[in-house]
């Protein structure tokens, strides 16, 4: 394959090990560039697809690229728009199940991490968190900065953020790079940060880049989907679930999956991959490589079927680093007992092939959250869309 445009070109990647102790030998890997190419949502191709009993709609369109999404407990909808540097808020007053026009709350360049609690709105940009007061109307007040020395981007700008059942913040600070030695101790981890935003401390490290993360309903443990690196092949690194616990390290960027070794790097002052390895907590699931997960939220609304409270529901992004194409899609991670269990697709129909190792998407999901009155909401950040997903089966009480 010699193509590349939007289809795909395959790169073989020589990666002689650096004389490490335990891997002095030739890798070689074979890559995947493949970009599906955007479609027209109402093309024919696709069929959106969502379990039995469950029906979608749009709620809101026209939305540019929108990002994370956030309801508060009034069924008010925020969301956030990275590329637009802004906050916009949904309003269904009539009840019909489509979001009013939309209003703009906030503005700073690279909005992007959103989380409410109560009458206060913590939004983060890539150095920066804020806080604003709530008004009556769902409006924000002014935003007052209380953190303004996050560490730098790199790869990865996208930080989000949640509010903890102990009422403090966590907020995801992904790496700089795709696998490297970090500078910064902050990077490619979780922060603990006060809500006031006078201290904050490493909560969780090597994290490549959790975007998703949240508690669980019931037990109160943090579980969260992190990226893995690029470039180890189509089937490698698969995407981690993880149970994220305060003091833990999870492998980034020399171990990943379960005990494998990321010839691309070795750990610093002499520690070996195998006393590394160690040192780090295993994902409790995994899911296929470079499917991208994005926003995460546990279900609980007695409106959905028994059997789905207390799961969780999953954006996939989509690939760009895989042949065929992964993601684009949304799934559910099944748990029992506060435990997870399996990851099962949820609402798919996005991807299809158009030709000869060429793929399409209608729909690329970003933000994912619940509302108050039992629904679903998944935003699109290709086409400005989110959708809403309710069930209209009596549910059994």
């Amino acid at each position: 394959m010699t193509r590349l445009m939007l289809c795909c070109c395959a790169a073989v990647l020589p990666l002689a090990a650096l004389a490490a102790r335990e891997r002095a030998v030739p890798v070689t890997i074979t890559g995947h560039v493949v970009k599906p190419e955007k479609l027209a949502v109402d093309d024919k191709r696709f069929k959106l697809s969502v379990p039995s009993g469950f029906e979608v709609s749009k709620f809101a369109e026209g939305l540019g690229k929108p990002r994370v999404l956030a309801v508060a407990d009034d069924g008010t909808v925020y969301v956030t728009r990275r590329d637009a540097g802004d906050v916009l808020m949904l309003r269904d007053a009539d009840g019909d199940g489509k979001a009013e026009p939309p209003v703009t709350v906030a503005r700073r360049p690279q909005m992007h991490g959103i989380a409410i609690d109560g009458p206060r709105v913590y939004l983060v940009t890539v150095k920066e968190l804020f806080v604003a007061n709530r008004n009556d109307d769902g409006t924000l007040g002014p935003l007052r900065r209380l953190i303004d020395d996050l560490p730098d981007a790199g790869q990865h700008a996208d930080r989000t953020i949640v509010v903890g059942p102990d009422g403090m913040l966590y907020l995801s600070v992904g790496s700089t790079c795709n696998a490297c030695d970090e500078s910064n101790p902050e990077n490619a981890t979780m922060l603990r940060v006060k809500p006031d935003g006078t201290s904050r401390t490493v909560f969780a490290s090597g994290l490549r880049n959790t975007i998703g993360f949240a508690f669980h309903p019931t037990t109160m443990e943090l579980f969260g989907f992190d990226h893995g690196i690029d470039w180890l092949g189509d089937d490698e690194q698969g995407e981690e679930l993880n149970h994220i616990v305060k003091g833990r390290q999870y492998g980034w960027p020399y171990i990943y999956a379960r005990n494998q070794k990321n010839p691309q790097d070795e750990p610093p002052g002499g520690i070996t991959m195998d006393q590394w390895a160690k040192m780090s907590d295993a994902p409790v699931l995994l899911h296929t490589a470079h499917a991208a997960p994005m926003q995460f939220a546990f279900i609980t609304s007695p409106r959905f079927p028994a059997a789905y409270r207390g799961s969780a529901l999953v954006a996939m992004h989509g690939s760009w680093n895989r042949l065929p194409p992964s993601g684009y899609e949304v799934v559910r991670v099944t748990f029992d007992a506060g435990n997870p269990t399996a990851i099962e697709p949820f609402m798919s129909g996005f991807l299809v092939s158009i030709g000869a190792n060429r793929w399409g998407y209608g729909v690329r999901p970003f933000g994912l959250a619940m509302t108050p009155d039992g629904a679903v909401l998944v935003g699109d950040d290709a086409n400005g869309v989110i959708y809403r997903i309710v069930y209209r089966q009596k549910v059994a009480s």
